[in-house]
């Protein structure tokens, strides 16, 4: 905490300090009040400014110093000024006190508490930020709840001053009518308390719930609204129908099958979507295939004086093929239809929020799933159609190897398939704005995976800017700026990775107002419905993570929430959602990085273990990379993980184990894990923690003791 906290801190202290010391109490009580109010009201008459400039500060302070006194100096404003003056008077400085002490909790307490508590006040911040202001007007109607609590409480959250002082003056209005009031009659009086009898307390909470009745008023109107034009049927042929059979309509139809709901699955492509025929499964393949290249190329490493080997890059690619073809049956028709899903193979088209055609038949649903993915995304740069750009979808169609492959995008994708062509012996440039691959990663984490990429042959080009595409005698050539100088990349194949785009039209959307968000995905709520309740999408179509686990991990609460949202409703979770990148080495983190965590401004301590020392790593040659852990501080809590090495992915679960069931690095220090494992590191990793934190002072006693011992 800096000086300025800790001397307002000594300023708020000793104000209460003396408050007490003095008793200054003793004049805000009702008796003191009733005994001179003949004297305080002549006193006004008098003196009218300077009693109203004394009555708001006195009042003020005691609000923002959560001093005990407000409610008598609240009748003391009626008998003394009147219902008019006196309502006003402490309407206002009742309001400015609270939005005082709401800004010294924010000043000195919300840094520190958010660090420590942030898994507890985040929660919060998202309701305050969706409810805020029906939350804090109920609050205030309601004296059931301490106003002081209430200020400090709403200081540590995200809610705007502006919005906190206008929404307390209005919600603590009634009750400063009341009391302003009742002040206007202070003989009658005994205590403060005789004010609220149970039957206006009741009025005061059923009051305060009058927000939330008028939002499920306002919800029922806009629902109509919604299905304002279109006429629900009277009969269903089916409980759900999911267009697209990727990751996420697989999963979705597969949990609406198993609850034994009726459901159709319409797919116009291939079962399995991207996933399946152009992405994971046929990257993963070359992968593999590749990395026997790089062993190969590096045998003398394990003692092999030679070792060659002879590949042809079609055969190579009808491999890649071949796992296709023999994984396709676990996402095929044949499947899904005996698990008893209904299987269309055909263009969706929605016509009303039950209604879908395909193949010249409408169904009729209760409810509808988008699952219809994404697709590559194109760069604006003038030429970029001359060149016959390659994506991550149509690569595969190649059966001759490029001599000359220029990447675009140095992501996921763009460093995978980099890294593939240049050790199936390609000359590979990856050419992107920014200053490190794989920018989402932490700067060390990049650094490792880049310098694998040199020494793989890739050729980095970090912080160029496009400007066009020419067609040379060459082949051809991309004039780009870097440096404020003007560059050329010639190449004979083109990968563009730049990002994809959701699919989200050409099969309905739009006459039904539901339209992309700015990002470009359908907007849905935390329930993952679309604007229109019953139309719930998952997947690449709706990110925000475009990854196939993704996909699956929201596909169940769009099954169950469809199917049961009447009954109960489950908001969707990405706590503990898994990054993979599988470059050699691979990157796989889960929870936050560093760079995650001084952007959100969290505290945290970060403990490293290097693979350069761990045995199993020495011993395939794979001694690079690290394990980081970072967690909350001075304790053992994990909040994320970021792991750098070969096959790291593989050890990544441990982690996310124990994240999801609040398990520490105790506890994984704790288990014996088999020797030599790579995942020996997750223990190792507990280990460095560990020591960073033995207790010194027992270390030093058990010294002495065991010197004693010795005699």
């Amino acid at each position: 905490m800096n000086i300025k906290k800790i001397g307002l801190l000594l300023v708020i202290a000793a104000l209460i300090g003396a408050f007490f010391m003095f008793d200054l109490g003793s004049y805000l009580s009702l008796d003191y009040i009733k005994g001179q109010q003949d004297a305080l009201q002549g006193w006004v008459a008098d003196n009218q400014l300077l009693a109203v400039a004394a009555f708001m500060l006195i009042y003020i302070a005691v609000t923002a110093l959560s001093l005990p006194g407000a409610a008598v100096m609240t009748l003391a404003g009626g008998a003394v000024f009147g219902l008019f003056s006196g309502l006003i008077m402490v309407s206002f400085a009742s309001s400015i006190g609270a939005t005082l002490a709401f800004l010294m909790a924010r000043y000195l307490f919300r840094e520190p508490l958010t660090n420590k508590f942030s898994s507890y006040i985040e929660p919060i911040n998202r309701g305050i930020e969706k409810d805020g202001i029906s939350y804090l007007f109920t609050l205030r109607l309601v004296p059931l709840f301490p106003f002081f609590v209430i200020n400090a409480v709403l200081g540590l959250t995200r809610m705007k001053a502006k919005t906190f002082y206008w929404v307390s003056q209005l919600g603590m209005l009634p009750g400063t009518v009341i009391f302003v009031n009742a002040g206007t009659q202070l003989a009658a009086i005994e205590q403060p308390g005789d004010i609220l009898s149970p039957g206006l307390i009741l009025s005061f909470c059923l009051l305060g719930i009058f927000p939330w009745i008028a939002k499920a008023i306002v919800s029922v109107i806009q629902r109509r609204k919604v299905y304002s034009g279109f006429t629900k049927p009277t009969q269903f042929d089916t409980n759900m129908v999911v267009i697209g059979a990727g990751a996420g309509g697989l999963v979705t139809s597969y949990i609406a099958a198993a609850t034994k709901a009726k459901v159709t699955l319409i797919e116009r492509h291939k079962m399995g979507g991207d996933c399946l025929n152009t992405g994971c499964v046929p990257s993963k393949a070359l992968i593999r295939t590749t990395h026997f290249l790089a062993d190969v190329r590096d045998a003398g490493q394990l003692g092999i004086r030679n070792a060659e080997v002879e590949y042809d890059f079609a055969e190579v690619m009808e491999r890649v093929q071949r796992v296709i073809k023999t994984i396709e049956p676990h996402d095929s028709i044949e499947r899904y239809e005996s698990l008893g899903v209904d299987c269309v193979t055909g263009e969706a088209r929605i016509l009303s929020p039950w209604e879908v055609e395909v193949n010249g038949s409408v169904i009729k649903t209760q409810n509808i799933v988008i699952a219809t993915g994404a697709r590559p995304a194109f760069p604006d740069i003038p030429g970029l159609d001359k060149v016959e750009p390659l994506t991550s979808d149509t690569i595969w169609e190649l059966r001759q190897r490029p001599d000359r492959l220029l990447v675009l995008g140095a992501g996921a994708i763009g460093c995978e398939l980099g890294q593939c062509f240049a050790r199936l012996g390609t000359d590979v440039s990856i050419m992107f704005r920014g200053s490190q691959v794989l920018t989402r990663e932490d700067q060390d984490a990049a650094a490792v995976v880049e310098q694998r990429l040199l020494e793989d042959g890739v050729n980095i080009c970090a912080g160029h800017t496009p400007v066009r595409f020419e067609v040379t005698e060459n082949g051809y050539e991309l004039v780009c700026r870097h440096n404020n100088q003007e560059k050329r990349i010639g190449f004979d194949k083109l990968l563009v990775a730049t990002g994809r785009t959701a699919n989200v039209t050409g099969f309905g959307l739009e006459e039904l107002g539901i339209t992309a968000a700015p990002g470009g995905t359908i907007e849905v709520d935390d329930y993952l419905r679309t604007r229109i309740p019953n139309i719930l999408a998952c997947g690449d179509v709706i990110g925000p993570y475009q990854f196939t686990h993704a996909a699956a991990h929201q596909a169940w609460y769009a099954s169950v929430n469809g199917l049961f949202g009447m009954f109960k409703k489950f908001k969707v979770d990405y706590s503990f959602i898994p990054f993979t990148t599988y470059t050699s080495p691979e990157v796989a983190r889960i929870g936050l990085n560093e760079k995650q965590a001084i952007d959100k401004g969290i505290q945290y301590e970060a403990v490293r273990y290097n693979l350069e020392e761990l045995d199993r790593a020495i011993t395939d040659e794979a001694a690079y990379g690290f394990v980081k852990v970072l967690l909350k501080p001075g304790s053992d809590k994990i909040i994320g993980v970021t792991l750098v090495g070969e096959h790291a992915a593989e050890m990544l679960p441990e982690f996310a184990l124990a994240m999801k069931h609040k398990l520490g690095l105790n506890k994984i220090l704790g288990t014996t894990h088999a020797y030599p494992t790579l995942n020996e590191a997750n223990r190792f990793v507990a280990g460095e923690w560990k020591k960073k934190h033995a207790p010194q002072k027992v270390l030093q006693w058990l010294e002495k003791f065991h010197a004693w011992k010795r005699g």
